[in-house]
This record gives C-alpha cells, structure tokens and sequence, in this order.
C-alpha cells in the first residue's frame, strides 16, 4: 500500500505501482478527448497569478444569443493574456460556479454560464480546482435551461486502501517498513482495475504522499491521480491524469460532476497519514480494503483503528508469508445507518430469538465495491457448486423418491477469523443452529426436547410413521435412536433408550478432542466420528455429516468436515453454520481462535423440487457475514446455552421455502 511518505528509497517500478515501463497510453474516453475548435487555442488564463490580481471583479456577464455563441468569461485576465476564444455551440453543460468565498471575490458569479465539456476539462485539469471551482466548503451549483432554480451537487463517495500492523502503524520515517510484493500487487489489483473498459479509477492522496513516488513513476498509470494539498506552489498544470484540489470535500464533489462523473469509476483514497486519520472512518468512506499485517513492525506513523461499531468484514484472506512478514487482506463495508424504516430483524439476533433494536441499517447491494473484492465473498462458493450441480448435475433417484440432480467430490471453505458463515442469500434459521448443536453437545437423542423449544427439524425422522417405515416399530415416536450426540459422548456404549442414563458409559469423543487440542496439538488423530457402523441399523438416520478432524497451528483451530450426503438446498446452509460454530465453540474452551472451516461433500445434490427456489436464490447477491459473539465467562463446552451465543448484523435476504424430502 502507499505509505504516508514514498522515500526515494523503494527501488524500482514494480514495487512502487506494480509494473513496468511508462504511464498506459490507451486511448481516452470519446468525452475526454479534445475536438476540434474554431479559431485559436483555449489558453489557460492566469487566475490570480499575481498579487496585481487580487482585486476582485465580475467574473461573468454573458449573454446567451440565438445567432452567436456564448463569449468565455474574463477569468481576471491580466493584459498579457489575449481574449480567450468563442465556445462552440455545441454539446455544452450549463454550470453555474458559486461564491469563490470573501477573502478573493468581493461578488458572487450570478449569471448561468454555458461551458463546453472540454472548456470545464481545461479548467478543472489546471488548478482550477484547487484555485477556484471548488475552494473549500464554496457551494456549488447547477442550473439547466435557465432555471433559477438550484439544486446541491451530490458529493461522491471513496474507498481506503491502506496496509497497517496490528497497531494501525503505517510507515516509519516515510517509508514502508516492509517489502510485500503481494501488497502490490493487491494495491494495483483494486485500484487500477475498473468494470467498464471506457472509464478509469481516481486515487486520492496527500501532497507528501504526491511528491514522495519517484518522479519517473508519477503519476501512477491508468488513473486519475488527484493531489490534495493547500500549497499555493504546488502545480501540475502540464501533467496528464493529475489534478490537484485544497481539500477532499473539494474533490469528491468535483469527481461527482461532470467530466469525471463520465469518466471515473470509482475513488480510493491512499494516504498519507494525516488525511487517512481524518477520513479513515468517516462517513464518505464506504469501504476500506486493508493489508492486514501480523508481525510486529516498528512504526512512527499511525491511523486510528476501524471503527467495528459501523464497518462489517466483506471477505478476509487466509494469512501467507513474505520476506518473514506474516500477513493478510481484508475488506470492510460500511453499514449504511437509517433514521426510519422498518429494521431488519437480525441485525443483533441472540439465540433465544430476541433482537436488538438498537441500530438500524438500509440494506445495501455493496455493487460499489470492485469486482474482484465482491467475487471474494466466500458465500459464492455455496452459490457457484448449487449452480454447477443444477447445470451439470447426474440425475439419481434416491431414498426419498424425490429425485435429485447430483456431483460427487465437492469442497468449500470458509475463513473463521473476523466472521460466521451463515449464508445470507436467504434467511437460515440461527436458533434452530444453535438449539440443535447443543442438543447434540448434550448426548441427547429424544427429538421431543427440540420441539419443546419450537425446533422441528428432526420431526419428519422422528414420527411414528417413518419409524414404521424403517423397521423400528417398537421405539417410540421422537426417540431417533444413537444418532450423532450419542456417538460424539458415548461410542461403543450399548443403546436402549432415548430416556436411558449413559453417563460414564462408552468413549467421550468430543472430550477427548479437548483434551488432545490442548495437551497435543500436534497430534493427527483429532477426530470426531458419528459413523459407527453396529449402530447404523438402529438410527433414524444414518449420520450425514459424518466424520470430523481438528488441527491447531499458529494458535488457531481449523475443522475438517466429512459430508457423505449433502441437501444442498436445506441441509447444507445448516450444516455450514453448524461446524462453523462448534470450531469456534472448542476454539474458545481452549483458549485458541477460530481458523477455517473446510466443508468436504461426497454426494452433493439438488433434490429436483428445489430447484426453483434455489434459482431464485442464485438471482442474489451476498452480504456481509454476521459476527458471533460468544459469552467469554463460559469455559466448559457442557456450560454453554443458547443465550451465551450472540450474532450480530445478520441481514440476510427472505426467507425461501424448500419442503424437506423424508
């Protein structure tokens, strides 16, 4: 990332901007190339570059005619300067320039003044912005058609890309105090890329920052570099893609109008220091895209920390190594506050079904991120393999009848470390999640308990009816046999009856993995199996998510998942969430952080009555994943109940009806 000051001592280009060789020349835009005028060229008039300059005096007196085109204003021309051509009466934008502010003009422009697109391009390019069109907080507006009627020119938003340590330390005397070729490239990755061919992306940053980058590397290619600096020495008025502004109000609201409302795509803000403590959080910021860095590195240079009270994580990468420097990326997204409207029911969702109602937030589309960050969200995985096996799935027939489209061999992971994986593309039920996990946690096999609390997604396996079916007409209804909590707390023991006391009988998988993760973390038998073959025939349901193994490395706990038979539509989202949250309930006993959840599927399959729904689920974009929050006073995995385990800003879409296939 760009420090707060490049030095001179960064070597070469592609550790500066990612490449090599001169500024891109790929052709402009068709508005911002110049055409072709009549008469002399448009030169640029001196605005106040002498002090024999400083009276004010009417900037604007014209007359619009039917037979003759508009005459340029003076600008305060001084008599070196010739009359500056007639416009063209062609393709122009009305533009109406507010009070330059007292301390330069004694008046204000009142009159409609009718600029050409490259006439504006001129001024706005050299130093008009800085100078004039958009001087600190001066109002600017637009009229049309002669209409006295104004109305406030809409400010864009921006976007911080910033590498920092665990401190919010961003450099150390000017310079990076590291060396991360994958950090460039990241930087270029996001910054240079843009979706429309025709447009490019502005990056914003300080003067130091500005005059730090070696010269021959500057501006950096294939953006528009927009310098903030007050300094009335500082001009780049020959420089391609350079513009400077006095402030970053100022140039946000001249990136909002035309041209470069045409022209750029998206704004990022780059630093340095000073600017980044002032902006970092600020509510223009819609997102912040950051170089996470894990080693502790010496720093002279700060920022504040990312305020988590408005920011969620978008997508977080796993962590890699360079130069003995261990580190990740991450992007934040802000979340838009509402004053009204009806507040989406999960955004603080405890497990006993209650809600905060504390904040309120409009849902967004998040399109505005680049596409490359958006592609990053790990719920597009569940989305892609639901896709690919609709598309190219076998057609199976199967236990149920239902008939299902099929692939064999599927993997998906998902990053444990800043958010929960419950999918967001439609609502899943989070207190069925967590009522049924601590049921298994429990041992329990009566399926009763779960409907006591409204949880009915063992009903169908634990009628009467499909008992029957099964064989076992003597087990009474709700009692699912030694299914998955049974074996997790009592392998091997002998099963009766779902009201049996199986304390101290059998093997206690689930505390052998606690005790391996805290007293062998090495150790490659961290296991956790449902799948006990003599015990198969007594079970409801065979287990599905059959096989578990845990790994302790750098202080985190990663899960490996075995799924022999996945639903895709209903099963899975469940599933996801269900591993997920165990990971990080052994995680937080063992006083580890969660790592990944690695979700591996043998038979991964659309049941063919799903099919409509999941298409019109495939028709949305992911939100941000909500964070789980679990109660830091319990230390016992048997301790824990559901009120214990908080979720906060879920803000998934509706909810999709599947019928289940028994």
């Amino acid at each position: 990332m760009v420090p707060p000051n490049f030095g001179t001592t960064l070597g070469t280009a592609e550790y500066l901007i990612g490449t090599v060789g001169p500024p891109s020349t790929a052709p402009r835009p068709p508005f911002l190339r110049a055409r072709r005028r009549v008469g002399p060229d448009l030169r640029t008039p001196p605005l106040l570059r002498s002090s024999a300059h400083a009276v004010a005096s009417p900037l604007v007196r014209a007359r619009r005619s039917s037979s003759v085109g508009p005459r340029t204003p003076p600008l305060l021309r001084s008599s070196a300067h010739a009359a500056a051509p007639r416009l063209e009466p062609v393709d122009r934008e009305k533009v109406t320039l507010g009070s330059f502010g007292s301390n330069i003009l004694s008046s204000a422009w009142g009159s409609s003044v009718p600029l050409s697109r490259e006439t504006l391009k001129a001024y706005t390019t050299q130093r008009f912005c800085r100078r004039y069109l958009l001087m600190g907080g001066d109002a600017i507006e637009r009229r049309s058609h002669g209409n006295t009627s104004t109305e406030p020119i809409s400010q864009r938003t921006y976007q911080v890309v910033v590498a920092a340590t665990p401190d919010m330390g961003i450099g150390k005397d000017g310079k990076l105090p590291w060396r991360l070729p994958g950090d460039l490239k990241f930087f270029k990755e996001i910054t240079a890329t843009t979706s429309d061919p025709n447009k490019k992306n502005a990056l914003m940053m300080g003067r130091r920052t500005w005059e730090s980058i070696p010269p021959q590397f500057r501006p950096l290619p294939g953006r528009l570099n927009v310098v903030l600096t007050r300094s009335g020495n500082f001009d780049v008025a020959a420089a391609e893609n350079v513009i400077s502004c006095g402030s970053m109000s100022s140039a946000l609201k001249l990136l909002a109008e035309p041209p470069y409302s045409l022209s750029i795509e998206k704004v990022f803000l780059i630093g340095g220091g000073q600017i980044l403590r002032e902006a970092l959080n600020a509510v223009e910021c819609d997102a912040i895209h950051i170089t996470e860095i894990k080693t502790s590195v010496d720093c002279d240079t700060f920022i504040p920390p990312i305020d988590m009270s408005v920011y969620q994580p978008w997508y977080s990468s796993s962590p890699v190594e360079e130069n003995s420097i261990q580190y990740c990326f991450a992007t934040y997204v802000r979340l838009k506050t509402s004053t009204s409207g009806p507040v989406n029911s999960g955004h603080e969702l405890s497990c006993n079904g209650s809600t905060s109602r504390s904040k309120r937030f409009k849902l967004s589309d998040f399109t505005y991120l680049p596409k490359i960050i958006i592609e990053k969200h790990e719920e597009f995985q569940y989305l892609s393999l639901v896709q690919d096996i609709i598309s190219n799935g076998n057609s199976k027939d199967d236990r149920t009848g239902t008939g299902t489209l099929s692939k064999f061999g599927c993997q998906m992971r998902f990053n444990l470390r800043k958010s929960f994986p419950l999918l967001t593309t439609k609502r899943v039920f989070w207190r069925g999640v967590v009522e049924e996990l601590l049921w298994f946690i429990s041992g329990s096999t009566n399926a009763k308990i779960l409907q006591e609390k409204g949880i009915h997604i063992w009903d169908g396996n634990a009628s009467r009816e499909f008992l029957d079916s099964i064989g076992l007409t003597d087990r009474e209804e709700g009692d699912l046999g030694p299914i998955y909590g049974f074996q997790w707390r009592h392998f091997g023991a002998r099963y009766t009856n779902m009201h049996a006391d199986y304390t101290g009988q059998g093997f206690d998988q689930l505390l052998d993995v606690i005790d391996k993760i805290k007293n062998k973390p090495d150790d490659r038998r961290i296991i956790l199996s449902a799948w006990n073959p003599c015990d198969l025939k007594l079970m409801a349901l065979p287990p599905c998510h059959m096989f578990a193994q845990f790994y302790v490395a750098n202080g985190e706990l990663s899960c490996q998942m075995y799924q022999r038979s996945a639903d895709m539509g209903l099963g899975v989202p469940f599933n996801i969430a269900s591993y997920a949250l165990l990971t990080c309930m052994i995680a937080h006993v063992c006083g580890l952080v969660p790592g990944e959840f690695v979700h591996v599927i043998g038979d991964a399959h659309v049941y063919k009555t799903h099919i409509s729904p999941l298409q019109e689920q495939l028709k949305k974009l992911p939100r941000p994943f909500p964070i789980l929050k679990i109660n830091s006073e319990k230390k016992d995995m048997d301790s824990f109940v559901a009120a214990d385990f908080e979720l906060r800003n879920y803000e998934p879409h509706q909810k999709l009806e599947m019928k289940m296939a028994v």
